[in-house]
């Protein structure tokens, strides 16, 4: 007797773990290209470093829970939490630094629940959070661009040479949030911190980070709802409270969303698909959420820039999201009509 033929519901797809990962790893490479550029070799140096304290950490952790390295550790999700990490680090952080921030995000951050899948925050902005808040003058230790030398940044990085006077000034979010009395038009004819439209150099770090971002879209990696609430709402935002040039003015739309972590967080950090919410409006509603709170935090927080703390926050509020935006399961309608005319 032959067997009966399993059919649907079941679907079959190339986008196992490890591939995606790998995809998410090279739409970095853009980004990683700029900052390099800019900055010089810090940023390859903090990604190295970065990657083998994430596969150290990792292995590790694994071996105390007795699972098989070889299988967990080739799944890559950890050298991307570490190379998201690397990238929104300081290029020339102290090595130890890159250590507490990459250790706390693979051991409490993922490990700590179980591993890939279990974590309801996403641990790179935990590990990011973690070192802001307890050591924000490296943390806020932004070098000019192309102003350090190979030897001066490796120096830098191990701790071998005091901070040179003049190797890094203040971001742009920095320099508009301690504004007081000069127009917009005045502060940025004034500071070298500005750009042709956000802040100076990191303007071309977003518009990097998007064209990975359209990477990942063209390859169905990550949907688009996501990233389309997060950057509609910070746009809108900015709209709402936009003074035109004056001394109180917040910066323009165009400036929000070409500068600090913008696109690095819109198509990198809230598509997380562990961390954020699962069904498309739930997803539309927790990107706008992030958009709204780095405004607010922008705008009115104590810090410049809020992506980090936006999506840590709105990882809490995912599971009442997707609660309430969840799909009806297939026919639920039919059945529930049928119910009631006692069918």
């Amino acid at each position: 007797m032959a067997l009966p033929r399993i059919t649907s519901p079941h679907a079959k797809g190339s986008n196992k773990t490890q591939r995606v990962m790998l995809l998410v790893a090279a739409a970095c490479a853009p980004g990683t290209l700029v900052l390099t550029w800019l900055f010089g070799v810090g940023t390859l140096v903090n990604l190295l470093w970065a990657c083998l304290v994430a596969i150290a950490c990792e292995a590790a952790i694994l071996a105390v829970r007795k699972r098989p390295l070889a299988f967990f550790l080739k799944d890559g999700s950890a050298l991307v939490t570490a190379v998201l990490l690397a990238l929104a680090l300081p290029p020339y952080a102290p090595w130890w630094l890159t250590l507490v921030a990459v250790g706390f995000a693979i051991v409490f951050g993922k490990q700590l629940y179980g591993g890939l899948g279990q974590n309801p925050f996403n641990p790179a902005m935990l590990g990011y959070v973690v070192v802001l808040i307890s050591f924000p003058i490296p943390m806020t230790s932004w070098p000019a661009p192309h102003s350090v030398g190979i030897g001066e940044g490796i120096q830098q990085i191990l701790g071998l040479a005091a901070l040179p006077d003049g190797w890094s000034q203040a971001t742009a979010l920095d320099t508009l949030k301690i504004n007081k009395s000069l127009t917009l038009d005045e502060l940025w004819a004034q500071s070298p911190a500005f750009g042709s439209f956000g802040g100076k150099a990191v303007e071309w770090v977003n518009l990097a980070f998007l064209l990975g971002g359209l990477f990942l879209l063209y390859k169905k990696v990550i949907a688009w709802h996501a990233p389309a609430g997060m950057l509609g709402a910070l746009f809108v935002m900015s709209l709402l409270f936009w003074n035109g040039s004056g001394s109180d003015s917040n910066g323009s739309p165009l400036f929000h969303l070409l500068t600090g972590a913008t696109m690095l967080g819109a198509f990198f950090i809230v598509t997380d698909p562990v961390s954020g919410a699962t069904s498309n409006l739930g997803r539309i509603i927790f990107g706008a959420g992030v958009g709204v709170l780095v405004y607010v935090i922008r705008a009115w927080g104590g810090y410049p820039d809020g992506v980090a703390f936006a999506v840590l926050l709105m990882n809490l509020a995912a599971p009442t999201i997707d609660y309430y935006t969840r799909p009806r399961t297939y026919g639920h309608r039919k059945a529930e009509r049928g119910f009631k005319l006692g069918e």
